[in-house]
């Protein structure tokens, strides 16, 4: 059997066209007399036919509004209904190429396969894929069913699909194998090229403030058209917990805002119109080590879902954000219970957990409250042994303790110099903690 490609006439041919939502079509917004559509100007120099003008035009939109007696030309120029200034007459522009395409769209394309020969093609094998630099992606293929045929004159139609996730030039490939009116097998590949554009840009900015950090995201539009963003959900990864922060509405107490029940999309203008996004994120205290990527902590991604004028949708989904680099300790040193009410010069407890961040034992440990060499200066005392023992503490594991402290000076005072000794490794952790406690006199409780 013979095989010939795209040498020599061919009795098929691909008609590719794009199937979107058809745009508005927008018109200046310069009104006219409707009586120049139905009768011309020379009819105002005729009082006796222009007298009958307003029985003819009595049923037209604006007609009462007018001075019959009036035939100047100035009221052609005035808007009859405010909406005639929108320059929108209801009319709908159907789209006449593939169009601007965008990443995180659905390409959908109508394509019709055509006989224009004067006789049958028989076992039509139809394929078509879309081509990037990186991939190829089947989208239709009738290999094990073939078209029986398709008669003089006749076509076949179908519709394939494609979710954009590449940016860059784009090919859609259709190709036909078919059995000619002599029987010979021949091969018609025809290729209809696009460029996707990114619709978006995303910033990002990270500030870490104590142990709480915010994540900034700044979304611009750079389409021809307005986005009305549905969604902007931050996906935080493994170990971190977000919420974003929204200003403050005050609303009249006891009234409902709509936006509690309705969520209105944000709009992003065309053209580079900006909107920001403001997350705080926390991490979550699982006790498993935090992932990292290239020496840095990652945060999570951003979710955007968008729509356009008529309701188009759109969706991305961007890379994972990273954060700054995040020091870890060895060990963490937290107050679990500290007494609401300490008396001056009165024994306290203090109930302290310490947590092993590593994946390894660590331990036994000497635990102490460095003083300061001057009586002056001591604000806080240990009351008992100056050194305590704590057995090891297992990997991600932690363990409490209780000191047994004394105030010497009334006030608002600090609990510092909190020295914890590893005395395996002979290591030495310090400036762990530092915990804020007010000390009152006894004779303010009666004491």
């Amino acid at each position: 059997m013979k095989m010939s490609s795209t040498q020599g006439p061919h009795s098929l041919a691909f008609r590719v066209m794009r199937l979107c939502r058809p745009s508005l079509h927008v018109e200046t917004p310069l009104r006219f007399d409707p009586s120049d559509l139905l009768f011309g100007e020379d009819l105002f120099d005729d009082p006796i036919a222009a007298s009958h003008l307003p029985r003819l035009l009595a049923d037209t939109a604006g007609s009462t509004s007018v001075d019959p007696s009036d035939l100047s030309y100035r009221n052609r120029y005035l808007l009859q209904h405010p909406s005639d200034s929108l320059g929108l007459p209801g009319l709908l522009l159907l789209p006449q190429s593939f169009g601007a395409i965008y990443l995180g769209e659905t390409f959908c394309s109508y394509i019709s396969i055509n006989n224009s020969s004067n006789f049958e093609v028989r076992d039509v094998t139809i394929k078509a894929e879309i081509q990037t630099e990186r991939q190829r992606i089947l989208l239709l293929d009738t290999s094990k069913s073939p078209v029986e045929s398709i008669r003089a004159g006749g076509r076949y139609d179908f519709i394939v699909e494609h979710d954009v996730k590449e940016l860059g030039a784009h090919t859609l490939v259709c190709t036909a194998l078919y059995s000619d009116n002599d029987g010979e097998r021949k091969y018609l590949p025809q290729y209809f090229k696009f460029m996707v554009a990114n619709p978006l840009s995303v910033r990002t900015k990270v500030r870490v403030v104590k142990e709480t950090t915010f994540l900034e995201a700044s979304i611009e539009n750079h389409t021809k058209s307005n986005l009305y963003m549905d969604q902007v959900d931050f996906e935080p990864a493994q170990h971190w917990n977000a919420t974003v922060l929204r200003g403050v509405d005050h609303h009249p107490e006891g009234k409902q805002p709509m936006s509690d029940v309705f969520k209105p999309p944000v709009l992003l203008r065309y053209g580079g119109g900006v909107h920001n996004f403001l997350y705080q994120l926390k991490l979550s205290s699982d006790g498993s080590p935090l992932p990292k990527v290239d020496g840095s902590n990652v945060l999570g991604k951003l979710q955007i879902t968008w729509r356009t004028n008529l309701g188009e949708p759109g969706r991305l989904q961007t890379q994972q954000i990273l954060g700054s680099p995040i020091a870890h300790k060895d060990i963490e040193l937290k107050a679990v219970e500290v007494p609401s009410i300490i008396r001056l010069e009165k024994p306290f407890v203090v109930r302290l957990n310490l947590t092993n961040q590593t994946d390894r034992v660590l331990g036994p440990f000497e635990i102490w409250v460095s003083q300061s060499d001057s009586l002056d200066e001591k604000a806080i005392m240990v009351n008992g042994l100056l050194t305590m023992h704590l057995a090891q503490v297992e990997a991600f594991s932690s363990s409490e303790f209780e000191l047994n402290l004394i105030a010497v000076k009334h006030g608002v005072q600090k609990i510092t110099d909190i020295t914890v000794f590893d005395t395996r490794e002979k290591k030495t952790y310090d400036s762990l903690l530092e915990l804020e406690v007010s000390f009152s006199s006894q004779n303010s409780y009666g004491g």
